[in-house]
């Protein structure tokens, strides 16, 4: 959150702007990543909230912002969060903004999940006997992404091995047609997204199950 002092439109030297401190924010923002992470650590910060005032002529008191964070690391998880919160007093402190009206950053405890990493031996075993059961042009590797999922949360900070594998959902066709024409199908998160639900569960189990069943010799 941003917190200014709120004034009239008209009389912008009565007040500490938060809607242009938040603005020069979010600007800020992007460089963290670009200019303070090493390249060699994917991180992603997008700012995909923002909320202020009331009305167009009035100066608000504060701006409230949603960011979401994904790093592969806890470390350079926690060296954003307090790039974040530097940037944001920075700019603060550059308008005059009071001690007592420092901008807040919280970090929810409940929408945060550890990386999730594949053990690479269970991951090869699963992969195995997913091939035998399914066929081996059906079983394809898995790119590295930015998402973020509790299932990390399953190893208990990497004590038990654990895999997330991703089961393909969508019409046959329609996918050749996507790859084709390099425009991709509607995924899970939006209102779009139809999966064919018949092979999908039937492609689902078959594969669980053997890999349940070569787990559990």
């Amino acid at each position: 959150m941003i917190r200014g002092i709120g004034s009239h439109g008209s009389a912008p030297q009565n007040g500490k702007d938060p809607v242009l401190m938040a603005a020069e924010f979010v600007v800020r923002a992007q460089s963290i990543v670009s200019r303070q992470i090493d390249p060699q650590q994917p991180a992603v910060l997008t700012v995909g909230t923002i909320h202020g005032g009331t009305k167009r002529n009035i100066i608000p008191d504060e701006v409230t912002m949603g960011i979401t964070l994904r790093t592969y690391s806890d470390k350079v998880r926690d060296q954003i969060i307090a790039d974040i919160r530097r940037a944001a007093e920075g700019i603060a402190t550059g308008y005059g903004v009071p001690a007592d009206h420092m901008p807040i950053v919280t970090v929810s405890e409940s929408e945060i999940t550890p990386a999730t990493y594949n053990d690479p031996a269970l991951a090869e075993r699963v992969r195995t006997v997913a091939a035998a059961a399914l066929g081996a042009d059906h079983v394809l590797p898995a790119e590295s992404i930015m998402g973020s999922e509790d299932v990390g949360l399953f190893t208990l900070g990497g004590k038990i091995p654990g895999v997330m594998f991703w089961l393909g959902a969508a019409d046959p066709d329609k996918l050749e047609h996507a790859k084709e024409t390099g425009i991709p199908l509607p995924g899970p998160h939006s209102a779009l997204f139809a999966p064919v639900y018949g092979p999908t569960i039937a492609t689902g189990v078959t594969a669980m199950t053997a890999m349940a069943l070569d787990l559990l010799k």
